[in-house]
């Protein structure tokens, strides 16, 4: 065989490459699409002037109010990234820069066994261990603990990740100027990272917003708006998941509609993180 041809075929294959590629891309992009349009059908006759604005909840009036879910959803995911955020981030900085190989590695596989746990696993400890022998009952503040223990290992391991793409060089110019580890860290490590870190945090929002099981099982099944953390309260994803059972008609309607608002949130916070990472990642490889 001559080298046009063996030219002609690498071509070919590219090119079928890249068709499967971008179907495999727009198939994805239908079923999204598909998605949002059949549950916005399905839910239409619940949005209303007071869905997102009314605090009230009542399958027997037919009164459907969204704000306390929003809020205990919001509320809970901030709690779990205020609590989820320094240790992902300490881990992430041990594991990358002061731990010895012999130690990294076992760390790596416990973050990655960590990330495979069911989530009932997780909201069953919370009832059991949480709710009952620390005496935090059920209520945003559990709710936000065990989501934050669900997301730790997607921030540590992406925050590895980033932190490892800092070049060797920015480093060892800060050490050889006379910094200090931690120094060095601080002025080479994390503005280097900074832009894919906040992407990982972002990315844990995300999974934090969208947790079920967990976050049902521990906080408390009570639509309010608090700021007191030891309240119980609801979320979108938790009010779906116990009243779905029983729904029918526009309280089924009211459920459709929350899942849809999850959904626009969630998709808007992973597309806001993929934004901020792969404009880290053009930035990095331009310095």
């Amino acid at each position: 065989m001559q080298l046009a041809d063996l030219r002609g075929n690498k071509q070919y294959a590219d090119r079928v490459f890249s068709a499967l590629a971008v179907a495999a891309a727009g198939l994805v992009l239908l079923i999204l699409g598909m998605i949002a349009v059949i549950m916005t059908r399905r839910a239409w006759p619940a949005f209303g002037s007071e869905f997102f604005t009314s605090t009230k909840w009542s399958t027997a009036d037919h009164v459907f109010g969204a704000l306390p879910f929003v809020w205990g959803t919001l509320y809970t995911a901030l709690i779990a990234i205020v609590i989820a955020l320094p240790i992902s981030l300490g881990v992430a900085l041990f594991i990358t820069q002061i731990a010895p190989p012999v130690l990294k590695k076992p760390m790596v596989y416990l973050i990655d066994l960590l990330a495979v746990v069911p989530s009932v696993v997780f909201g069953l400890w919370g009832v059991l261990v949480l709710s009952q022998h620390f005496g935090l009952g059920r209520s945003f503040l559990t709710a936000g603990i065990i989501l934050a223990i669900m997301i730790i290992p997607i921030i540590t391991s992406l925050s590895r990740e980033v932190i490892e793409t800092t070049p060797p060089s920015e480093k060892e110019a800060a050490l050889a100027l006379g910094a200090t580890r931690w120094e060095m860290i601080g002025a080479s490590v994390i503005p280097h990272s900074k832009g894919g870190l906040v992407g990982a945090v972002m990315l844990g929002l995300g999974r934090a917003m969208g947790e079920t099981i967990a976050a049902a099982l521990v906080i408390g099944s009570i639509p309010r708006i608090t700021l007191n953390p030891f309240a119980a309260g609801d979320s979108m994803p938790a009010v779906i998941a116990n009243q779905w059972g029983e729904a029918d008609g526009p309280h089924k309607a009211a459920l459709i509609a929350l899942a849809v608002a999850l959904f626009v949130i969630t998709i808007a916070v992973n597309l806001i993180a993929t934004g901020i990472v792969q404009r880290s990642m053009k930035r990095s490889r331009g310095a």
